[in-house]
């Protein structure tokens, strides 16, 4: 059987040879002109604090071989639930199904991109995966193919939630599993603590330091004397005691000076003071019980349905990489363990399918880690950047209708609107740079202020007509709304017609824009 990779503190980690891989596309074409020192960029051979959206499989594909330290993935599980979305970044909400039919089809799903991980993944960095009940056990035998039984390090027990509703019979689920594997090498791993508090100690720790120094220090009395019998030099008389000892007499000496070793009765074997306020706390095991999901009130809550909180992602990212180490999470969806890695000053990668969820994962990075996404700042290591975003009129035709609608109101700078049912005709809303997203409160003596804002219709056809015209026409005038943007592919002669018509009537104004005018950004000044 092969042996299990050791595990070597990131401290003494030796440093992994970089792959012979030779350089290519604009990573290759930078290197020789960027501003920071060469030590500051964790690798020459790929882009790091860059947000891919596509396939993680075909993005996954286009990385070299052993390029990273710390990969973590939350991809979706494979359950019969349905999760109702609503991020209030785009103040989106959505419903979808299951995005898999059966274990099978998940399984079938992430082999191959747990391949292409394990491919990436480095000798000495770590990968988590993190899942719940549904198939967790087909997972693991996955990952034991792909990775290596061998490698594999523990399984994570996240107790995420309490038993709510007990109305069936049966032990409710209220915990993820996290699988925890090694690339094969020396990985690094810094052990995490809970801290003790002195307040606040349980009986057992109370019983260990039980002890309390005139000033109030807790300690506990440990053994000096030496495990191994065959130390000649360490063996020597020290309070009339003849032992074996741990340290060499003169520090030994030097200790009970300073009251550190006490002898606790005549004859007693003398004994080495250890005090709470200098241990590490508990070391963390594998069942996590201090990190609760995020809830209702959690300032960090966006409302996305599987969003893992940000403490969850600090402890691996903290337990499993070192500073510059490279982090990449291949489903990425609201982005925490990039916020996460950006804030213990690690490199990352993200990917994610989702169009929308790439926009709000940058405008958390944005807000959140005050990173400007520009591509010029991005060169120089200050900023970040989102690749692969669609850009051809084809692409936007593919997309699910709710993404097409987001893409639509974000791309105009508009904030897309709450509900996806029930929306009365309005897609989004733009707020001029007078307005703000709410209103001012109504002061005591004052009428009550009206909202300013603009309405956005998006239709994902070739041809709006009229009706669709004189829909978004009763909208405006519902709302009493003076502006009004309407985007779709193109629009037929009758229902260019029908804007004018409207305008010359009600004076109102209806914005037409198409997919084209968008990407080739020629929206500027209809939006004036």
């Amino acid at each position: 059987m092969a042996k299990k990779p050791s595990v070597k503190p990131a401290g003494g980690a030796s440093k992994p040879t970089r792959p012979e891989t030779p350089l290519a596309g604009p990573a290759a074409a930078r290197e020789n002109d960027r501003p920071t020192p060469r030590s500051a960029h964790p690798s020459a051979l790929l882009d790091t604090r860059a947000v891919y959206c596509g396939d993680n499989l075909e993005q996954l594909k286009k990385l070299p071989g052993a390029c990273i330290d710390l990969i973590y993935i939350d991809p979706p599980f494979n359950s019969n639930r349905n999760y109702e979305v609503f991020w209030p970044e785009t103040s989106e909400r959505r419903r979808f199904d299951d995005r898999h039919e059966s274990t099978k089809a998940y399984i079938d799903y992430m082999r191959p991109r747990c391949a292409e991980l394990s491919r990436v993944l480095k000798k000495t960095g770590s990968f988590y995966y993190h899942c719940d009940w549904h198939a967790s056990h087909y997972v693991k035998v996955m990952l034991d193919q792909i990775l290596g039984e061998n490698n594999f390090q523990c399984e994570i027990i996240w107790h995420r939630t309490l038993a709510k509703g007990l109305a069936f019979t049966g032990f409710p689920n209220n915990h993820d599993t996290i699988f925890y594997y090694g690339g094969g090498g020396e990985i690094t791993f810094n052990r995490p603590y809970n801290p003790y508090d002195p307040d606040n100690l349980d009986e057992k720790t109370t019983g260990k330091y039980s002890h309390r120094d005139p000033d109030g220090r807790r300690y506990q009395l440990d053994n000096l004397t030496n495990p191994n019998p065959n130390r000649p030099n360490l063996t020597y008389e020290f309070l009339g005691v003849t032992r074996v000892w741990r340290w060499t007499k003169d520090r030994i000496e030097e200790a009970f000076a300073n009251g550190i070793v006490v002898q606790p009765s005549p004859g007693a074997v003398p004994r080495m003071k250890r005090y709470l306020d200098e241990q590490e706390g508990r070391p963390i095991d594998s069942v996590w019980t201090d990190i609760p999901p995020i809830n209702s009130q959690a300032k960090e809550r966006l409302g996305y349905p599987t969003q893992k909180p940000l403490a969850l992602l600090d402890r691996i990212v903290r337990a499993s990489s070192k500073e510059n180490d490279i982090v990449l999470d291949a489903f990425c969806g609201c982005g925490t363990a990039l916020v996460a890695a950006h804030k213990l000053k690690r490199q990352w990668l993200g990917i994610d399918i989702s169009p929308t969820a790439c926009r709000v994962m940058a405008k958390r990075l944005r807000d959140v880690c005050g990173l400007p996404e520009n591509e010029t700042l991005w060169k120089a290591q200050r900023g970040f950047v989102v690749r692969d975003l669609p850009k051809t009129e084809a692409e936007l035709r593919k997309y699910p209708h709710f993404e097409f609608e987001n893409w639509a109101v974000v791309a105009l700078g508009g904030i897309p609107n709450k509900v996806q049912v029930g929306d009365l005709g309005v897609d989004g809303r733009i707020y001029p740079v007078s307005s703000g997203t709410a209103p001012r409160r109504k002061q005591e003596g004052e009428l009550a202020l009206k909202e300013r804002w603009y309405p956005i219709q998006v239709k994902q056809k070739d041809k709006v007509g009229r009706p669709d015209i004189d829909s978004f026409e009763a909208v405006m005038m519902r709302e009493e709304c003076d502006k009004g943007f309407f985007v779709a592919f193109d629009y037929s002669s009758d229902a260019m017609t029908e804007v004018s018509q409207f305008f010359k009537r009600s004076g109102k104004i209806i914005i037409p824009l198409t997919v084209r005018e968008i990407l080739e950004e020629e929206i500027a000044r209809k939006l004036a």
